[in-house]
């Protein structure tokens, strides 16, 4: 095979070379991806500020009430048996002008169904926006499918009503049922309205009333916050951020504006720090390990003993003349297996996390095998970094 000449040079490979270096390359991957672990390209994560702190006093708020939802095909609430329902739907009638507390032994619908509505007001929502909502069954409804949320005051932690929520519910879900067989795709006792409630009450925000505003970062550390304040102090002046715990960081507006100064600072980039940290989730086999974590060297040897119990009882017949008695005789065969092909192996001081990986993988063990090995090598004090098993 010929190459087009590159810089008046001809260069010339044979086929052999070329299944040498494709056999050189392949195993080269099966080195990163052995064992499902896999080291992405080292660069440095550089994130907006924004991204990794929140605003102290904007927050979410949660909203919760009570309410009834109509129009079911017979899939509602069995009044017989959910006594809130019936004294519900009786004291909604008796509003509205319909009192029928008399004959309240006599209602037998079965298209009302008793509801939670939840709903999360965002910071800074006005009178008149509206938010959505989530209504699910309280009772022994069998599906919301095609029902309609009535009036639902929402109330708050203070006991504030601070919307109403009403309208049809979507619940993406159905049930189908026959004489011998029943079908349920996702959730049909639970439905979601879309652009559901209307504000009533608005939640004031004291937003920089003090003067500073403080920045707290969703995952606490030191290092993180310090680079956040030196990032600040050198687009916004010295002097303007300071750092007082690890999860909190201090800024100083000096008469500036509260929008434009949480503006500027929230597109300022920076690179958070890691702990060094392995997570291992057991049930699932999966392993994250941090760009930090260390290991000293450690020499390792996996074990794979495999002991096989097949039991295969026969059934003894006698002679038809001989007088005896049918028997299951028990007949049990134990076979022992050893992988032999695996040895004892070395991890070697890992200076990065691609050559702890690289080491890992050498070993040619899979993902639960690994978490055993972590979990010794942690207990020997070889890992430098700390292990939560999940």
């Amino acid at each position: 095979m010929f190459l087009k000449p590159y810089q008046g040079m001809s260069i010339h490979l044979r086929k052999k070379n070329i299944v040498s270096f494709c056999h050189i390359l392949c195993v080269t991957m099966s080195l990163l991806l052995v064992g499902g672990l896999y080291v992405p390209s080292a660069q440095a994560s550089v994130v907006r500020i924004k991204d990794i702190v929140d605003y102290e006093g904007i927050r979410d708020n949660q909203l919760v009430g009570y309410g009834l939802v109509v129009g079911l095909n017979g899939t509602g609430d069995r009044l017989t048996n959910t006594i809130f329902t019936r004294e519900t739907l009786i004291g909604m009638l008796n509003r509205l002008g319909v009192n029928i507390r008399d004959k309240a032994i006599q209602l037998q619908t079965h298209n009302t169904a008793a509801v939670m509505v939840t709903a999360t007001l965002p910071p800074f929502s006005h009178g008149g926006s509206r938010i959505d909502v989530t209504v699910s069954a309280v009772g022994d409804a069998q599906s919301l499918t095609g029902g309609t949320l009535i009036v639902t005051p929402l109330q708050a932690a203070d006991g504030e009503v601070y919307a109403v929520a009403q309208g049809s519910l979507v619940t993406n879900a159905f049930t189908a049922q026959g004489p011998g067989a029943s079908a349920t795709r996702n959730v049909p006792t639970s439905g979601h309205i879309a652009n559901g409630a209307v504000v009533e009450r608005e939640v004031p925000v004291l937003l920089g009333a003090s003067g500073i505003i403080h920045l707290a970062l969703k995952n606490s550390n030191y290092t993180t916050a310090v680079r956040i304040a030196e990032v600040i102090n050198a687009h916004m002046g010295s002097n303007t951020a300071r750092v007082d715990d690890p999860r909190t960081v201090a800024v100083n507006l000096a008469g500036r504006n509260v929008s434009r100064a949480l503006y500027e600072i929230g597109d300022l980039t920076v690179a958070p720090d890691t702990m060094a940290k392995v997570i291992v989730d057991e049930a699932a086999g999966t392993i994250v390990i941090g760009d930090n974590v260390r290991i000293s060297t450690v020499a390792i040897a996996q074990g794979n003993l495999t002991v096989q119990v097949v039991s295969n009882p026969e059934v003894v017949q006698p002679n038809a003349l001989g007088g005896g008695q049918t028997a299951v005789v028990p007949r049990t065969q134990i076979n022992a297996t050893t992988d032999r092909e695996h040895k004892i192996g070395i991890l070697e001081d890992s200076p990065s996390l691609s050559s702890l990986v690289t080491g890992l993988n050498a070993l040619g063990v899979g993902p639960r095998d690994m978490i055993s090995i972590l979990q010794a090598i942690k207990a020997d004090g070889a890992l430098q970094a700390e292990l939560e098993v999940r």
